[in-house]
């Protein structure tokens, strides 16, 4: 499985947890296919919105969640 990362965000009630506001309002930047490019891309949107503490970006690791296995090897599921 290639390792895809999803890279959103969106406002959040308090800036130190990721409890999103909204989730119909949370910008999908997009899905890479390494975490380089997705860093890349989280970077620019944090970067855009660096004065608004209320807005948080964040790295999804897609592939661990889509197969949790991968992570320890262990595929007996």
């Amino acid at each position: 499985m290639s390792k895809m990362h999803l890279v959103m965000g969106g406002r959040v009630k308090d800036p130190r947890t990721l409890d999103f506001e909204d989730l119909e309002a949370i910008d999908l930047v997009g899905v890479f296919p390494d975490f380089a490019a997705a860093e890349k891309a989280w970077r620019g949107a944090a970067q855009r919105t660096v004065d608004d503490a209320e807005m948080k970006y964040v790295i999804v690791h897609l592939h661990r969640l889509l197969d949790p296995a991968a992570e320890t090897g262990d595929h007996s599921h």
